[in-house]
């Protein structure tokens, strides 16, 4: 599934095609992904400009000033951009065509992404998101505070987007190991000096992974899209059983919410 370092890849690798540039058709070829694709959406857009390219959480916001754009990449979705008139291949679900020749196709395999536009105001999926990891809001004090009483597992907390938006199971696995923390220690136990080196992990992960092109995309403006560059940085993720690089202990693993937990039981407490 696309993460944040994925999403604002993916953000700052169309926006300088797009930013500026008027959309002169929509082309949709499948409105049933997991939402529906308002049948106006193309009608709605088709005429407008769009003057930034924004990211919140892992949705992108394509801003016209007379509303926005506002789309998710679900669990395989992916935006390129390509010349216009770029023949359509299998998942090539939406086309949006631009005044200066290029086209920002939507493409989407399993079709759990999801296409709005907003008119006005703020959709209700993000109403009750938490701060982004990367700003300022997003402080040692800030997760001490919202973790007090809690016994849910740290793991789990910060990867709630309520608590903050964006650190998916892959930065989370990296994350807690760089900041020496066991997955399942409770979250309210966690004291302020363990929040300060979480908080700084979690910000480094994700820094690190966003200048790397991300785990598991890189190229926007080729057709075959080039795999990113942070698996190769990967401590923990996808390593079970392997031997840890600190300390050489074997790696356990386990699961969490369904998904795979990779940790050192020697560097991890």
């Amino acid at each position: 599934m696309p993460e944040l370092p994925e999403v604002e890849t993916t953000r700052a690798g169309i926006e300088p095609h797009i930013r500026d540039q008027r959309i002169t058709a929509v082309h949709i070829r499948e409105f049933q992904l997991r939402w529906p694709i308002s049948p106006d959406l193309g009608q709605n857009i088709t005429g407008k400009v769009v003057r930034e390219v924004k990211r919140r959480a892992k949705y992108l916001l394509l801003d016209t000033q007379q509303g926005q754009i506002m789309m998710h990449l679900g669990m395989s979705g992916s935006l390129r951009i390509l010349v216009k008139d770029t023949p359509a291949q299998t998942h090539d679900h939406v086309d949006f065509v631009f005044s200066n020749g290029k086209l920002l196709r939507y493409r989407d395999p399993r079709k759990f992404g999801s296409i709005f536009w907003l008119p006005e105001g703020e959709h209700r999926l993000l109403r009750h998101l938490g701060p982004e990891p990367l700003l300022d809001e997003f402080t040692p004090r800030y997760l001490f505070v919202r973790s007090r009483g809690r016994q849910v597992a740290i793991k789990t907390l910060i990867m709630n987007a309520q608590i903050v938006v964006g650190v998916g199971n892959i930065y989370a696995n990296e994350a807690l190991f760089m900041a020496g923390i066991k997955p399942t220690f409770p979250a309210g136990k966690l004291s302020l000096h363990r929040c300060t080196r979480l908080v700084n992990s979690i910000r480094v992960v994700l820094r690190s992974a966003i200048q790397a092109g991300g785990t598991s995309l890189r190229d926007f403006i080729r057709e075959d899209g080039s795999p990113g560059y942070f698996r190769q940085a990967l401590q923990v993720y996808g390593r079970e059983g392997e031997d840890c690089y600190r300390c050489e202990k074997p790696l356990k693993t386990l699961r969490m919410g369904g998904r795979a937990t990779v940790y050192c039981s020697r560097c991890q407490r």
